[in-house]
């Protein structure tokens, strides 16, 4: 549920009070243990934890015109929810991650980078703080700069192969097989019909 607030203290006054009480203190335990340079402030009408543009221009590549995330906090309809970028695409972050939480005998419930919980008992408040800790600015740029490389290099191959492939069926070579294909078809169509007659 996106929110139309305009500051941080706006989007909490209008949750309803079991809630904005869950959300302060996930709220006091993120910016307890955020790295450095990060920034707090509405972001896709959430409670957003980002990289200001003053350390990372370019932004967020899917809108350069926000500043790269790390995390959110948001009041869904039917949940809230934590979403941690800095353990989305990050094998060895979510590692980590799982196993802590699994060590405090709480469910789990996430998703790609989304953290559902109803009440703030179910969560593992520690353990949130460390995940929030473990990823200063600098590491959290690296990695994904290099997940978009990867991404750029991904889409460039995919591009390739299919121009390979459809430079392939273009060529009087693969038209010829293509045609000789077709009539070695037709030719035992015809003897097929001439056997069942």
């Amino acid at each position: 549920m996106k929110s139309k607030a305009a500051t941080v203290e706006q989007y909490l006054a209008e949750l309803p009070e079991d809630r904005q009480e869950a959300i302060q203190a996930v709220r006091a335990t993120i910016l307890k243990s955020l790295p450095k340079g990060y920034e707090e402030g509405m972001q896709y009408g959430m409670i957003g934890y980002y990289v200001p543009h003053s350390l990372y221009p370019p932004g967020y590549h899917c809108d350069p015109k926000q500043p790269l995330p790390y995390a959110s906090l948001a009041s869904q309809k039917n949940h809230m929810a934590i979403y941690l970028m800095c353990v989305y695409g990050n094998a060895e972050q979510e590692t980590w991650f799982r196993e802590a939480w699994a060590k405090t005998g709480k469910k789990l419930d996430m998703g790609k980078s989304c953290v559902r919980f109803k009440r703030i008992e179910d969560l593992p408040l520690k353990v949130i703080g460390q995940a929030i800790k473990r990823v200063p600015v600098k590491k959290l740029i690296a990695h994904y700069e290099s997940a978009l490389e990867g991404s750029h290099a991904r889409r460039a191959s995919k591009a390739n192969g299919k121009r390979v492939a459809t430079k392939a069926a273009a060529s009087p070579k693969s038209r010829r097989t293509a045609k000789g294909a077709t009539q070695k078809r037709t030719a035992a169509q015809r003897a097929t019909k001439r056997s069942r007659r």
